[in-house]
């Protein structure tokens, strides 16, 4: 992986702040083709690594201490890795604090050592910032150190620190997509035996374009909750007459309709969108094996209208965007990307005529919200690597 921009950034800070060569690291933020709230439901899912990401500068410490540098906030934080305490501020820090206290727990000595961060992925969009953090984190560690910890293994570690000490109780999809990711690949991850597949995703005629809503509704946390409750209801509901549903991944869109009665509506719905998403990645792995782009897209748009009508998870501003995207023949397919009410709108737009199709939708959502719109053209790459 060749060096620029970030990675150029954190290199120079690092020298000016430390002695002697870094070892160099990037770890990728992640977007999700398909599979949205399947995770948590030992589902399936479609992420993929992009080339937007963190990078880490990180070499040994003649310090007694670690010193942290996020170069982003130009903020420093030492730490005595023997004790990987919670810190209240600055707010960062505990993504990387919780990596320590992983190890430490596994047995695993870290000495000391400096580190400088930085990132190019824009925050609150839903790319899993924090995921590439944690992630690049330990797969620095691990590559300095010699640690000879199995990349899996550093996926649920980082997803461990981000559970226990930043209290976000996420999947696995964000730090397995941010170690495991292959170029040109997005992969089929089966959420509960962790076994995945990676599938060629050769773009050729279309581009992968994100559009930023550019807001965050204040009700994605405390929905978040809510919807995994009702899942959890719903399969409890269920167990009542089929001991072997243990999760929503065990249970097909007929088994909900012919049961619908044992449910209250807004359960149903919930439980239904899920099994009928779980149905939808695995079919889009076909198509995508086939080739069929178009078909591949029309998925992308069912998913949306699941989350929008059936979970419950969108906005007026998501829904604004994939509304304008389906009246373009030039966009194959578009949904909200992440947990909902904000963040961006995935989009499979035909690349010739990206630029045109972008501007519009972009126009037509300034009129309508008086938001300008931010958009990232993303490519699939590789996950966590030394530079």
């Amino acid at each position: 992986m060749r060096a620029h921009g970030i990675e150029q950034t954190v290199a120079s800070t690092y020298r000016k702040l430390f002695t002697g060569d870094p070892l160099q690291v990037k770890s990728p933020g992640r977007i999700n083709l398909i599979g949205e709230h399947t995770d948590y439901n030992n589902g399936f899912v479609m992420p993929a690594a992009i080339d937007k990401g963190v990078a880490f500068a990180i070499g040994r410490s003649d310090n007694t201490l670690a010193t942290i540098h996020s170069a982003k906030y130009d903020e420093t934080l030492s730490i005595d890795t023997r004790k990987p305490d919670k810190v209240s501020s600055p707010a960062w820090a505990n993504y990387l604090i919780g990596v320590l206290a992983r190890l430490k727990q596994e047995g695993v000595e870290v000495p000391p050592f400096n580190c400088v961060f930085h990132g190019d992925l824009p925050t609150g969009a839903g790319l899993s910032s924090s995921a590439a953090v944690e992630c690049g984190f330990i797969f620095g560690l691990n590559t300095l150190f010699d640690l000879r910890l199995e990349r899996e293994k550093m996926a649920y570690f980082a997803q461990w620190a981000e559970h226990n000490y930043v209290g976000v109780k996420c999947g696995i999809m964000d730090q397995f997509t941010s170690i495991m990711g292959r170029k040109d690949n997005v992969i089929l991850l089966d959420c509960r035996s962790l076994e995945y597949d990676y599938i060629p995703f050769k773009l050729k005629d279309y581009t992968l374009v994100l559009i930023d809503t550019g807001v965050k509704h204040s009700l994605a946390s405390s929905e978040y909750n809510t919807r995994r409750a009702e899942c959890e209801q719903g399969v409890a509901i269920l167990r009542t007459r089929f001991a072997e549903v243990n999760s929503l991944r065990d249970v097909s869109p007929q088994l909900m309709k012919e049961n619908k009665s044992l449910f209250p509506d807004s359960v149903y719905q919930r439980c239904l969108y899920v099994s009928e998403e779980n149905e939808r990645v695995l079919k889009a792995k076909q198509l995508l094996l086939e080739g069929q782009m178009n078909g591949f897209g029309a998925l992308m748009y069912q998913s949306h209208y699941g989350l929008s009508n059936m979970y419950a998870v969108s906005c007026p501003e998501l829904d604004f965007l994939v509304e304008q995207a389906k009246k373009d023949t030039r966009v194959a397919g578009a949904r909200m990307m992440g947990g909902g009410f904000g963040g961006c709108t995935i989009n499979l737009v035909e690349r010739e005529h990206t630029d045109s199709v972008v501007e519009s939708i972009v126009a037509a959502y300034k009129s309508a919200f008086g938001i300008h719109a931010e958009t990232y053209a993303v490519e699939v790459s590789d996950g966590a690597a030394i530079i």
